[in-house]
């Protein structure tokens, strides 16, 4: 079982939900940050689902909160555990420049 510490940088600018980290099918990875910058003066509003693929289920782990102009936030107080297959989703109330910085372990 090998433990590999990661970051992913996202750059969103759409309202369609976008997957923004997936578990691989032989991987667990545990999300220690979520943090999430609001790069424009305006205060679009985001929501969080995970993909649960071994219940065939999204579930809500933010919903509909507004982002403050030209700041950041963190968005987790816990680690979050994706499965095989699962996947951290989000969208977006507008086509504002919102930067995602998400650090994990993969543990496969």
């Amino acid at each position: 079982m090998a433990n590999t510490y990661k970051f992913k940088g996202v750059a969103l600018a759409t309202i369609s939900e976008t997957a923004l980290l997936t578990a691989a099918t032989d991987e667990t990875l545990i999300i220690k940050s979520i943090r999430i910058t609001n790069n424009t003066a305006n205060t679009p509003t985001i929501s969080f689902d995970v993909l649960d693929s071994s219940a065939s289920a999204d579930y809500t782990i933010l919903k509909t909160q507004t982002l403050t102009a030209n700041t950041g936030i963190e968005l987790l107080t816990v680690p979050l555990i994706l499965e095989s297959s699962d996947a951290l989703k989000t969208t977006i109330s507008s086509t504002d420049s919102i930067h995602f910085g998400i650090s994990y372990m993969s543990v496969t």
